[in-house]
């Protein structure tokens, strides 16, 4: 059985490869530091904004980034005050980008 990271440590190793990457992010909510829920949100300084959430892929098991919803910036953070509403527990960090890079895409963030 594979060991699995606190939520608040991943967050801190995430802001990091971040901040290295010189990808403006901020902390926007933080969640229970254990066990916590993650969502990115992904702001292209044009308006436009994706949130990506883990899922689970049932055939493989594998873990994965998925856009929960993109659009209209002002939308995607109504759609964080609702899952926040649901889940008060919920991590959020906001990545500023105007290509839209996240690095979710990289080894050990799926894990």
């Amino acid at each position: 059985m594979q060991a699995r990271l606190t939520s608040e440590l991943w967050v801190r190793a995430y802001l990091k490869r971040l901040e290295l990457a010189h990808i403006p992010a901020y902390l926007a909510a933080r969640g229970q530091p254990d066990a916590g829920s993650v969502m990115v949100k992904c702001a292209t300084l044009d308006g436009q904004a994706t949130l990506w959430q883990r899922s689970f892929d049932l055939a493989t098991g594998a873990r994965k980034w998925v856009p929960l919803t993109e659009g209209p910036e002002p939308e995607v953070d109504a759609s964080i005050r609702k899952q926040r509403s649901f889940d008060p527990d919920l991590w959020v960090i906001e990545i500023e980008s105007r290509d839209g890079t996240t690095l979710l895409e990289q080894d050990g963030l799926s894990d």
